[in-house]
């Protein structure tokens, strides 16, 4: 890393630890998707140093929608930290975070590594364990979510928390493709998704993520939690509200905000 990103690196753990946000990165440095995943890896390193655990991944942007919005032609991943993970139905406190938005999912979990490059919809489908809801929290260091993708990239993909719900369910008991999901907040629907929002199939999403790791000569390993991609769009949470996410056949994850 050259001092310029590791000076960044230092601005969003502070940014996180304090929970302070910090300006756009992009609106005064050039920076590369190389070097963003650089600065991300870096932060992941020295959590791991103070005792976190990875243990598993988050994609991003797998909707054409959002990818157009920043300009992209493919998704990004963050890692996720067992400091991230939620109990279905818990209270979380807003003072713990930023500018938290709310995303409902698809869950992977793993029961077999996989590495790639050459990682195909169907090597995942053979690997994962099973699929749950999930809820991510999805939250920005960076300051009113002016956000580019080395922003969001350096800043862990703009990771927060994330919550699993539901019953574990065999990949071959569903269409991924077709599946419908419904976002409730304090009671109300609020948005709805289907399977094939993300990048046309969630499965997809996860081979993408396990090539995109291969140049970092990083695996998905067995037991790790995977999760996928939005399904419709964030929406914003503050104090006092209630988030659920109901899945056809999967059953529902929920959170509230406290």
């Amino acid at each position: 890393m050259t001092g310029e990103t590791k000076t960044i690196a230092e601005a969003l753990f502070e940014a996180d630890t304090t929970k302070s946000s910090i300006a756009p990165i992009t609106a005064s440095v050039s920076l590369s998707v190389k070097e963003a995943y650089q600065i991300q890896l870096e932060n992941v390193k020295r959590k791991l140093s103070l005792g976190h655990r990875i243990v598993g991944k988050k994609i991003g942007l797998t909707s054409k929608a959002m990818q157009s919005m920043l300009g992209v032609n493919e998704p990004d991943y963050g890692h996720l930290l067992d400091s991230m993970a939620l109990e279905n139905g818990a209270d979380v406190e807003v003072s713990t975070l930023l500018q938290p938005k709310v995303e409902g999912e698809i869950a992977f979990v793993l029961k077999e590594d996989v590495k790639g490059p050459h990682v195909t919809a169907m090597d995942i489908l053979k690997a994962t364990d099973y699929i749950v809801p999930a809820i991510e929290i999805v939250d920005s260091r960076i300051k009113d979510w002016k956000i580019t993708l080395p922003d969001t990239i350096a800043d862990n993909a703009s990771s927060g928390l994330y919550v699993l719900g539901g019953k574990p369910t065999k990949v071959s008991d569903i269409d991924l493709e077709l599946i419908g999901m419904v976002l409730m907040k304090n009671g109300e629907v609020a948005n709805t998704g289907v399977g094939a929002a993300a990048l046309g199939n969630p499965a997809v999403c996860v081979a993408w993520l396990a090539n995109r790791l291969a140049e970092f000569n990083i695996a998905l390993h067995a037991g790790e939690v995977i999760l996928s991609g939005a399904l419709s769009a964030a929406i914003e949470g503050q104090k006092g509200d209630q988030f659920t996410v109901k899945f056809a056949h999967l059953g529902e994850v929920s959170v509230r905000f406290v």
